[in-house]
């Protein structure tokens, strides 16, 4: 009786590097508060520590000065779902923002 036996194709070793996935990092955003002249600098940076997580009291009022004397600053930067929650409800507390932008 004549066995069969079943024969694998061998691969290369630079098919198997063709063959990998190439992982890619979401990419981070930026969460920008731009000045205006309707927020006053106790609303902004109350508003800043009561939505950005781990914001201190300080450094809210540094980035509260960096907005009126700079015309804007970066107050959080990570991942993009994070970013628009922070986003949306910095701006229903009424604060003025720029568009989300990639970091």
């Amino acid at each position: 009786m004549a066995s069969t036996a079943v024969q694998t194709p061998v691969t290369r070793p630079e098919e198997k590097q063709a063959q990998k996935t190439v992982r890619k990092p979401y990419p981070n955003f930026k969460v920008i508060v731009v000045n205006d002249d309707i927020n006053t600098f106790e609303h902004v940076a109350k508003t800043l520590m009561t939505y950005i997580p781990h914001m201190t009291s300080d450094r809210a009022w540094e980035l509260t000065n960096q907005i009126h004397f700079e015309g804007q600053a970066i107050v959080w930067v990570g991942p993009q779902e994070q970013a628009e929650l922070y986003h949306m409800q910095l701006q229903r507390a009424g604060l003025t923002m720029a568009p989300l932008e990639a970091a």
